[in-house]
């Protein structure tokens, strides 16, 4: 995996907990049809807007709530990564477990419109706003989740050090 992902912003707010990201229902279907549904009650259609490739901003604490699935759809939309102000440790861990990267970023909210093009380096931190020539520092999670999320997620490394079965 790239320690580099770069695509359109589309932000999100504070506090952006796991019902709005994947809501109750949407559960009980098949995982290939659980992205459809993703921020329906917050922002209707914007699975129809996005693109493969897109990148979240959000604010404080995105994440928290239960322990939905939201990396697995996120990733099955196609989001390159997501950058947030802060992240709640299970949001966090759900993305990473995998294979979604994410940066804890002070300011980014501030410093990116939606529609602005993005280009983050994961592993470094520094988050650069191609669009309107600005760069910030985040902070990188540690070695040993960058290492998750490059290996492909938590069952990838697990099948890797023979803990599963291969497929």
């Amino acid at each position: 995996m790239a320690s580099t992902f770069k695509g359109r912003v589309w932000k999100f707010g504070d506090d952006i907990n796991t019902d709005l990201i994947i809501p109750g229902f949407a559960l009980y279907l098949a995982p290939d049809e659980q992205p459809r549904h993703c921020f329906s009650a917050n922002r209707p259609g914007w699975v129809n807007e996005m693109q493969r490739g897109d990148v979240l901003v959000a604010g404080r604490n995105f994440g928290v709530g239960s322990a939905r699935p939201i990396g697995d759809v996120l990733l099955r939309l196609g989001i390159s990564g997501i950058v947030a102000e802060s992240f709640n440790g299970l949001g966090l861990r759900n993305c990473i477990n995998v294979g979604l990267p994410v940066l804890p970023c002070k300011g980014i909210v501030d410093a990116f419109e939606e529609g602005d093009i993005a280009e983050v380096n994961w592993t470094t931190g520094a988050v650069h706003n191609l669009t309107k020539g600005t760069t910030l520092q985040g902070q990188p999670v540690p070695k040993a989740l960058q290492d998750i999320v490059a290996a492909g997620g938590v069952e990838a490394v697990l099948r890797k050090e023979g803990y599963l079965a291969s497929r």
